[in-house]
């Protein structure tokens, strides 16, 4: 415990040295403001589905069965009701001191930007924007969510979420801004992801920085790359560097 107290000491120095950090998040940025993660054992990969969640989140199946993947993403993705962290609003204070110059985040919920953070790549799309597959018209977050069924364009075209699902591609400008954000970083901050899902993880490659960190609860494949690695949980770890 003692270690871990140095260590969050230590990343506030290195905070304090540092005037180009780049955050990089994952699923367990979010799972403290009490939205379920995907991986962990109580992660919504491990619970029991007609199919696996893997499968419904795919393109084809959003295709096939788009009535059955609104009934899931409805259920299970709606993250209007849920309010950004700590770990969110200190990434605010950081941006607003000019010390943050970008968010690269895994997760869909917009949390970031509803705690007023202004830089933010979303990897995997967001709920908020809903765009009609014929027409391209937008609908926000609350028409899904609340349509009783397949949400429909006022054209008659199906709306289809702004996320990327499974057999999708990221997009490009989105994945050119992050890279270009870590590849002109002095520091990394790397937290509350497994680092296990590709090509977002592949990201750190492009980091030439001074200081790697990696804050996750488990180990990942990275950490004997990091110049500081802290098994602990982010609400833990942020709220002291708030401090």
């Amino acid at each position: 415990m003692e270690e871990e107290i140095d260590k969050i000491e230590l990343l506030k120095q290195l905070i304090k040295e540092s005037n180009n950090i780049v955050f990089f998040g994952g699923a367990g940025v979010s799972t403290e403001s009490g939205i379920p993660d995907f991986r962990s054992k109580d992660g919504l990969y491990n619970q029991k589905y007609k199919y696996p969640p893997e499968e419904i989140l795919s393109h084809h199946f959003f295709m096939s069965h788009t009535d059955e993947f609104y009934q899931f993403y409805k259920e299970k993705m709606n993250s209007l009701k849920y309010e950004p962290n700590i770990t969110h609003k200190t990434l605010v204070e950081m941006e607003n001191e000019g010390k943050l110059k970008a968010v690269i985040t895994q997760n869909i919920d917009g949390l970031h930007q509803k705690a007023g953070s202004k830089k933010v790549y979303e990897l995997h799309g967001s709920v908020l924007r809903n765009y009609c597959m014929q027409c391209h018209k937008f609908y926000n977050a609350d028409y899904v969510f609340e349509s009783k069924e397949i949400p429909k364009c006022s054209c008659g075209g199906i709306v289809k979420p702004d996320v990327v699902l499974y057999e999708e591609g990221l997009d490009d400008e989105t994945v050119d801004n992050a890279i270009f954000a870590i590849q002109n970083a002095d520091m990394l901050i790397v937290a509350g992801t497994s680092l296990t899902v590709y090509p977002a993880s592949g990201l750190l490659h492009y980091f030439r920085g001074k200081n790697l960190v990696l804050i996750n609860r488990d180990s990942t494949p990275y950490d004997n790359r990091a110049d500081l690695v802290i098994h602990e949980s982010l609400g833990k770890v942020f709220s002291k560097i708030k401090n």
